[in-house]
């Protein structure tokens, strides 16, 4: 309640004046309460809030010490880290909440009450004391006699100069008053303001953290979904065994009987035997026996180191023993000693003499052979594969993903405003984005822009050196030719969203700033002899023989004729779909993408070659990266030639392993043949490539256990992913050893 109190009235002193200084007062006593009250109550709330942040960091511990406990299972780990560090900046969050709500409500408004109401108060003081003083003046001088003339001046001039006070002490109670209702309403809506941003400013980070996380969450609910249809196919397989294994005859208690001398594990064969012991009780003790790396060694658990009976099954032989009073003994004999064993029946008897026999015998031969074997563990092409791939993937991921990428020029700050330090990508585009930016990004949808974290998803080797091809400089060079032409201003880091939004939907969108008449196709230099691309283009698809097989006939230079450069030419303006189709053989991924801005069709069909596509240009250029960047622009792996060839057809022709590795997991026909009848397969074999072959098997026999598995198959072996992955990795690290066959034919020719 706001009540201002008039100047001329306070110099009346009139009872009005009385009445309303006394509902003032009464009006600030209780603001005082009220205020008071809320401050006690935001001191409650924040203290409330600060355990309910411990207890939420406690929480958030043992969420860790749950991914460390479960080190062994990646998913796990992986998912349980993220959510705990997603929790722990909600809580850092939450304490910055409560230090604003500290400084907006608690600081503020006790200031306001011990500042402000406290020279209320004190003005107050002096108002009561010198209206007091004016009374009795007025008292005193009302008492004086009329004929002592010495008490009546005494008196009036007392009364004058407590007038005098009066006026001054009560004209500033009444400015402290005015002043005190017109501040208040200032300082306390200021403080609610502040408290209201503070939540706003807590709810934006809240929601940004957890747009973040929302496809890592999405992505864990389904391999969840995944989970729960293998678990429920494994409780039916146990059942299953369960069942089977209780129908089987247990009325013997003999284990397994069978040995295996090229078992995966090296345990020939292991069961529990006794043993006597060799002091002077002749004890007999019940030990896990196992024949391994040409050894015979016991341990009596687990987890202790097994102890060797016979060092070298060569130097030692086996026998039934018959004249001691146990039954079902054998003994193991070398040079140096002798092991009484016991089986546990006739047959188990049987079975470990001949297990040790056996193995007397694959040890003679092992051993000559291991020198070879040592040789092929330590033979380079195969031995550092899986460290080496270890080695790369771990540098592809995290920091060392945005290290890399945030060296190319213009990626150090955001493509569309600016903001330093960009932490997100578009890898169709092969730019780099601040938080808000990318979302923004993944808000046009992913046919306009795919983002990534270049921090928290690990980052394939072809998609890595995808973005160090492009960059901001040069997709800002194609996509804001027109930006200072058209007087249009860059929104800065600090610019609304709205703004933003507005801005990226007209670049990306509908690519507002780019230049409609540039062209990146050079002109031929005088004297230089054109040809039309389709010669162009059978002149760089020399290798790929089979591919060509009705072009052979052209004639070849001969040696002394004078070598002329060809260069495309047409004699109008190339179409952006040729253009992006030319680029794509030539391996430039900025060209490329200025065809695409150009509104380029990223599936163009050329009719005058083959209708071949840009990706299948890219196949024909030999360059991973070229085909990785049309993929990720929408590219459809599946359309073919005219001869009926796709992308896929074209790798296998040209040996392109990694291509071919590429395409398979794009999901690409391996079935579809062409118009000779040939699927991918048949011409791999033809060309005797054994790393395609092998890629095109597995992919297969992959696809027949998807299908086996009916409408909730696996997505895909473990092996299989395993084996595809190296391939991936070695396509785009060490190319060099995929093209072993290609170097046999070029030394047998």
């Amino acid at each position: 309640m706001k009540v201002t109190v008039d100047f001329e009235e306070c110099l009346k002193d009139s009872p009005r004046f009385r009445a309303t200084l006394e509902e003032v007062e009464g009006d600030v006593t209780e603001l005082e309460l009220k205020l008071d009250k809320l401050v006690k109550l935001c001191i409650a709330m924040i203290d409330t809030g600060k355990a309910f942040c411990t207890a939420n960091k406690q929480f958030m511990n043992g969420i860790r010490d749950l991914a460390q406990y479960s080190c062994k299972d990646t998913l796990v780990e992986t998912n349980l880290t993220k959510f705990s560090d997603t929790l722990q900046e909600m809580i850092n969050y939450h304490n910055i909440l409560f230090d604003q709500i500290q400084r907006s409500i608690k600081t503020q408004l006790q200031t306001f009450v011990k500042e402000d109401i406290r020279k209320f108060k004190d003005a107050k003081k002096q108002f009561e004391k010198v209206s007091e003083e004016k009374e009795n003046a007025l008292v005193k001088n009302a008492q004086v006699q009329r004929n002592k003339q010495h008490e009546v001046e005494e008196a009036t001039n007392i009364l004058t100069a407590t007038r005098k006070c009066f006026r001054h002490i009560a004209l500033d109670y009444v400015l402290q008053i005015n002043v005190l209702q017109s501040k208040r309403r200032a300082e306390i809506l200021k403080s609610m303001l502040s408290f209201m941003y503070a939540h706003l400013a807590f709810f934006h980070q809240g929601y940004d953290l957890f747009s973040e996380l929302e496809p890592y969450m999405k992505d864990l609910g389904a391999q969840l979904d995944q989970l729960a249809v293998d678990a429920a196919k494994e409780k039916r397989d146990m059942e299953q065994k369960h069942s089977t294994i209780q129908q089987k005859d247990y009325s013997s208690d003999d284990t397994k009987l069978e040995y295996n001398v090229d078992a995966a594990n090296g345990i020939v064969m292991e069961g529990y035997l006794f043993k006597r012991a060799s002091n002077a009780f002749k004890t007999w003790n019940r030990r896990w026996f196992s024949i391994q790396n040409n050894q015979l060694v016991y341990q009596k658990k687990f987890k202790d180191n097994p102890t060797v009976v016979v060092e070298d099954l060569r130097l030692c032989t086996v026998k039934h023993c018959e004249d001691i009073e146990r039954r079902f003994c054998f003994e193991v004999v070398s040079p140096t000693k002798s092991c009484m064993l016991q089986a546990d029946s006739e047959k188990l008897r049987q079975a470990w003499i001949k297990a040790v026999q056996t193995s007397i015998a694959t040890a003679y031969r092992e051993k000559g052979d291991e020198s070879e074997k040592q040789e092929k563990k330590s033979s380079p092409s195969t031995g550092s594969l899986e460290s080496g791939s270890e080695t790369k993937e771990k540098l592809l991921k995290g920091e060392s993903a945005l290290q890399r990428v945030q060296c190319i020029p213009g990626n150090a700050a955001c493509c569309d405003c600016g903001l330093a330090d960009p932490r997100w990508a578009s890898i169709n585009l092969g730019i780099t984005l601040c938080i808000e930016c990318s979302g923004i990004h993944r808000s046009l949808g992913v046919h306009f822009s795919k983002v990534r974290s270049l921090t928290l998803d690990s980052w394939e080797p072809e998609l890595l050196k995808l973005m160090c091809e492009l960059g901001n400089d040069v997709i800002n060079r194609i996509y804001e030719a027109k930006l200072e032409k058209m007087g249009v201003k860059k929104p800065q880091s600090g610019s609304q969203r709205q703004e933003k939004e507005a801005y990226i939907r007209a670049k990306y969108v509908e690519r507002k700033f780019v230049e409609k008449q540039a062209s990146s196709v050079p002109l031929p230099e005088p004297g230089t002899k054109v040809l039309p691309p389709s010669q162009e283009e059978k002149r760089h698809s020399g290798p790929e023989k089979s591919l060509l097989a009705g072009e052979q006939g052209a004639a070849s230079p001969k040696e002394g004729d004078k070598q002329e450069s060809p260069v495309f030419c047409d004699s109008k303006q190339p179409s952006p779909g040729l253009r992006l189709y030319r680029a794509a053989f030539e391996k430039n991924l900025p060209h490329m993408a200025e065809a695409l801005a150009h509104g380029a069709e990223v599936n163009w069909v050329n009719v005058e070659e083959n209708k071949a596509t840009p990706l299948i240009q890219a196949v024909r250029g030999g360059s991973l990266v070229t085909c990785e960047f049309l993929l990720q622009n929408g590219a459809n792996v599946n359309i073919r030639d005219m001869k009926g060839r796709g992308p896929l057809h074209h790798a296998t022709v040209l040996g392109h392993t990694g291509q071919v590795c590429l395409f398979l997991k794009r999901g690409a026909n391996q079935h579809a043949t062409d118009e000779d009848g040939k699927d991918p397969l048949s011409i791999a074999v033809e060309a005797a490539n054994a790393d395609i072959v092998t890629l095109l098997r597995l992919a297969r026999m992959n696809e027949e256990m998807r299908e086996s598995e009916g409408l909730y198959g696996q997505p895909g072996d473990e092996i299989y992913q395993d084996i595809f992955r190296d391939f991936s990795q070695m396509a785009s690290n060490n190319p060099e050893k995929l093209n072993r066959f290609q170097q046999s034919d070029s030394q047998k020719s």
